[in-house]
């Protein structure tokens, strides 16, 4: 399955709409998600992206230790090596298809200055 690195452009803002939470890998026996590499508990974390004039909502997938302290819902966030992989699957004679995203870690990100108090700070130092 192709994995796409995603450019995460420093002008981009993505601010979370959830915390985490693990990732559940079978819905029936709440079976929840490993890393199959290193078997790390995966988690999910929705993500709004804004990116020139447009806003996307983005589902991604976090191992464990790439979850910051202090993650909560509207908080901004950089995504550390953001990859794609475009999926595809037929259920009861319907095609389903999508994108999964992950990330290799999650940091927090200060809000940028307004352009004003930059100026301000400026003068003043």
């Amino acid at each position: 399955m192709a994995r796409i690195p995603v450019l995460v452009k420093p002008t981009d803002t993505y601010i979370t709409g959830t915390g985490n939470t693990p990732k559940i890998k079978n819905p029936e026996t709440g079976e929840i998600a490993t890393d199959r590499d290193t078997g790390e508990v995966l988690h999910t974390v929705t993500v709004m992206q804004m990116s020139e004039g447009r806003a996307e909502i983005l589902k991604i997938t976090v191992p464990e230790s790439g979850v910051p302290a202090g993650l909560a819902p509207g908080v901004m966030v950089r995504p550390v090596e953001l990859i794609a992989t475009p999926w595809a699957r037929i259920f009861n004679g319907s095609l389903s298809d999508g994108v999964a995203y992950r990330v290799s870690r999650l940091d927090l990100a200060a809000p940028a200055a307004a352009p004003a108090a930059e100026s301000a700070a400026k003068r003043a130092g």
